[in-house]
């Protein structure tokens, strides 16, 4: 069974939809059998490199700042009920995540993309990490253990940059509105982030029906939230 995840390095629901899938992994008994392929979008490609504070991205989509605030702080608060302390969706700054995507494609190549995956989302969400620049990403990959000389040549030579971009048009050939992105087996997609409980029911309900076809993807759960080039939202169900 193949999870494709699609998520971005500063979507705050990204990062904590990539712990709740592992949490949901250690629960499900066929774990083993399962293959998880993270996928790049970018939220915001045209912020400069210097970055822009998130109370500085509300004004630029047009988002009132109270309910930019009290949505990152409802997004923090349940990354720290589930362990992930600090998580700072408010207090950091966002930039282009195009060098990132393309780091994390190297470390893919290199057999180290689940780890890069998560090692990114709690530099960014854990330590307000910025990493827009070139420079900024080769360090980041020197202290993860990536070979810097081989992640600096991936970078100058943009051969992961295709990649990248076809990530992007796939996610939106399929429907995505925004990140997280997941696709189960090609046969259900969950666009936003959900529950742990809720993704393993998911990952559960498509494994059992692994054998059939359906198309277009049908939704498989309702969104907590989700993340668009517009800000970070919660649905009126929530």
């Amino acid at each position: 069974m193949k999870i494709e995840f699609w998520s971005d390095v500063i979507c705050p629901y990204c990062g904590l939809m990539e712990h709740r899938l592992k949490r949901a992994l250690e629960r499900f008994p066929h774990a083993a059998r399962v293959q998880v392929v993270h996928r790049s979008i970018q939220l915001h490609p045209d912020l400069p490199r210097t970055g822009v504070t998130q109370r500085r991205l509300f004004d630029l989509a047009g988002m009132p700042q109270a309910t930019g605030e009290r949505t990152l702080r409802s997004i923090e608060a349940a990354a720290h009920a589930e362990g992930l302390v600090p998580y700072l969706a408010l207090e950091r700054t966002l930039g282009p995540t195009d060098f990132a995507h393309q780091l994390l494609a190297y470390a893919t190549e290199q057999g180290r993309g689940d780890e890069a995956w998560s090692a990114i989302f709690r530099a960014h969400f854990g330590q307000a990490r910025r990493l827009w620049t070139a420079e900024e990403v080769l360090d980041f990959a020197a202290e993860i253990g990536l070979d810097r000389a081989g992640a600096a040549e991936a970078l100058h030579s943009r051969r992961f940059l295709a990649q990248v971009t076809a990530d992007q048009r796939e996610a939106e050939r399929l429907g995505a509105g925004g990140a997280p992105f997941l696709v189960l087996d090609r046969k259900y997609a969950i666009p936003g982030a959900v529950g742990t409980d809720e993704l393993l029911a998911a990952i559960t309900r498509a494994w059992t029906e692994r054998s059939v076809d359906p198309v277009p993807l049908p939704t498989l759960a309702d969104a907590d939230g989700i993340c668009t080039p517009d800000g970070c939202t919660v649905p009126d169900h929530a």
